[in-house]
């Protein structure tokens, strides 16, 4: 059973101050001693590679937390500041022989931290409480962002905030990021085409989409063609009305009470909507969705519906290749690996088998073609396309090969691996917005392996990773040779359905 030291020590022996009595009851102290200081997660690091910092690493940070638990160190604003350089990516956590769950002992951590921090300005606690309590749990504020962000966009008045120079007044990061931001919409997906999709053929399963915050204002085009790839190949879609934001932002930011509150709400909705499978196209999603189990492990009324919709939480590529109903060119391409790769598997890549943790039976298990219909992908002319890892869907879900089957079954495509494909883009969030210096190191070191790939087509499966990819080819100049698209949005213009 998981314990925290102050489980070993009683409360009045601890004299320390408030954040450090915080991190002594909050951190798992378990998960602490099973570091065995190997150093296996040292070059799996992206802040460690950058700086080779020891403090810098996973194991570093561990021990920090360890030397506050164990009452060698006081925490100050130099531990606060290495809570908050990690990106968080999890790469740590593959590479590690003790299985030591490093992400939940930095939510920990930074949940302490933030309880305590006097290092926020004013206006910055007033932002983040703005954004976590009073924008990203409510749908409709949202939908009232994307449609001012719309009108921005749309009308001159970006042209003239531009032209005036006001955009100047704001620091440089954030008028590139600006700059690649996407259509935004005051409707999201259930509002735009409805709530219930019926499969094209016969059925394999009912799915329920998780239509994310950010995703469905400014990815709203995506979540459709979510919707209709996953009709095609044979699931009923529902996209329960009550959902909210998963907590993803909440849960890294030291905001753990308010990423509690919203997957119960999400639980709470998925459950009503009686779906066998609950599928996400963002992996900074879908890696805090399938561990709603362990976010209120502790919580008797909850516990035992978290677990069931950590269960059925599954990334739209790994639904599509294990469940779904592909016609027999796709499926026979994505079984012998479609001979269109080039540059060879990904390093360290999960087997087909591997999962983010006990899905649902059910389903079908695929047609593979036979029931008749389904879904391929087939470009019009030649292109070469390559493959940016989502470190959540990648490190968390453990969903590495699913979307590289779907590429190599592209007829026409040729799929070209990505050197360091696995390593972080620097977007982890909001932090290409937080700690910009870091997030703008990484990324220049990831696209001199993107511009030797040569290709025509950079394909990414998470919002932020998307975002990031844009604006690194912009800052790269290469907007003239290559394109940065979400993997659904890809397939979706290459679907080849109906009956064979």
């Amino acid at each position: 059973m998981a314990k925290t030291l102050s489980d070993l020590i009683p409360a009045e022996a601890d004299g320390r101050g408030e954040l450090a009595a915080t991190l002594t009851r909050t951190l798992d102290y378990d998960q602490l001693t099973n570091c065995m200081r190997c150093g296996f997660c040292l070059p799996a690091c992206p802040t460690f590679r950058e700086t080779g910092i020891e403090a810098e690493s996973p194991r570093g940070r561990i021990a920090l937390m360890k030397a506050v638990a164990d009452g060698i160190l006081d925490p100050d604003e130099a531990f606060e500041t290495q809570m908050n350089h990690c990106l968080g990516c999890r790469a740590c956590e593959p590479a590690c022989p003790a299985d030591v769950k490093y992400g939940r002992l930095l939510e920990q951590a930074r949940d302490s931290v933030e309880r305590h921090t006097t290092t926020h300005r004013r206006w910055v606690k007033a932002a983040r409480r703005a954004a976590f309590d009073g924008l990203f749990p409510h749908q409709n504020r949202m939908r009232l962002l994307g449609g001012a962000l719309m009108l921005y966009q749309r009308t001159g008045l970006r042209k003239l905030a531009r032209g005036a120079g006001l955009m100047k007044l704001f620091p440089r990061h954030m008028r590139e990021m600006e700059s690649i931001l996407p259509d935004a919409s005051y409707k999201g997906v259930a509002e735009q085409i409805g709530a219930f999709h019926p499969a094209k053929g016969e059925r394999n399963a009912t799915v329920g989409l998780f239509r994310g915050c950010i995703m469905d204002v400014l990815f709203t085009e995506t979540n459709k063609h979510t919707v209709e790839l996953l009709n095609e190949a044979g699931f009923d879609v529902v996209i329960p009305e009550s959902q909210n934001c998963c907590g993803a932002l909440h849960a890294h930011s030291g905001e753990q009470d308010g990423a509690k509150a919203l997957a119960k709400r999400n639980i709470a909705a998925f459950k009503a909507a009686g779906v066998e499978w609950i599928v996400s196209n963002a992996g900074g999603c879908g890696a805090l969705l399938v561990e709603y189990g362990h976010l209120l492990h502790d919580d008797p009324q909850w516990a035992n519906d978290a677990a069931w919709f950590a269960k059925r939480a599954i990334d739209v590529s790994k639904l599509l290749v294990e469940h779904g109903r592909l016609r027999p060119a796709a499926q026979a391409a994505i079984a012998a690996g479609a001979g269109s790769v080039v540059g060879g598997g990904a390093p360290g890549a999960a087997p087909a088998s591997a999962s983010g943790g006990g899905h649902a039976a059910g389903g079908g298990g695929g047609c593979g073609g036979s029931c008749g219909g389904g879904v391929g992908f087939a470009s019009d002319e030649k292109v070469r396309i390559t493959y940016q890892d989502s470190c959540h869907l990648r490190n968390v879900m453990r969903s590495s090969e699913a979307p590289r089957k779907l590429m190599r079954g592209v007829a026409n495509a040729e799929f070209v691996e990505l050197f360091e494909a696995e390593r972080c883009c620097g977007s982890a969030g909001i932090y290409n917005l937080t700690e910009p210096r870091m997030a703008g190191q990484i990324l220049d070191h990831k696209m001199e392996h993107v511009k030797r790939t040569d290709a025509h087509y950079l394909l990414t499966s998470n919002p932020g990773c998307l975002l990031q990819m844009k604006h690194g080819i912009e800052k790269h100049g290469m907007s003239g040779q290559m394109k940065a698209v979400h993997l659904v949005d890809f397939l979706h213009e290459r679907m080849r359905a109906g009956n064979v």
